[in-house]
């Protein structure tokens, strides 16, 4: 019986300087990895007359005035302003113009209905 006590508690103990050692090991190599650079911040886009016309450029407060031109040439006011105002509240961008220019915001673009239709006027 102590024999097999003894061979259980140099089992542990050999177990146990063999999880200090390893962890031992992993926190030096840990903190002696170099850390990589940060990267550089991207240069801000140069605000010509795109602003509006590109993913993501626009405030929630320009949609309005933005939908009031898109919708401006349809009979069907009230939907294309409200669907406009939709898509622009959530990709923060309006094509130019009254019709079509679509692939210049891809997220207004790619926004379908359940039916697989253009949500965006």
């Amino acid at each position: 019986m102590a024999t097999n006590l003894t061979i259980i508690l140099f089992c542990l103990l050999h177990m146990l300087l063999l999880f200090k050692e390893t962890r031992a090991k992993i926190l030096v190599a840990t903190t002696e990895s170099p850390t990589p650079a940060p990267a550089p911040a991207p240069a801000p886009a140069p605000q010509s007359n795109k602003h509006g016309t590109t993913e993501g450029s626009l405030q929630p407060q320009d949609c309005g005035p933005r939908c009031a031109d898109r919708c401006s040439n349809t009979q069907y006011k009230k939907p294309c302003l409200f669907f406009c105002q939709k898509c622009c509240a959530k990709c923060l961008c309006v094509p130019p113009g009254t019709y079509g220019n679509k692939e210049v915001c891809p997220c207004y673009n790619n926004w379908k209905t359940k039916r697989g239709g253009p949500k965006c006027p």
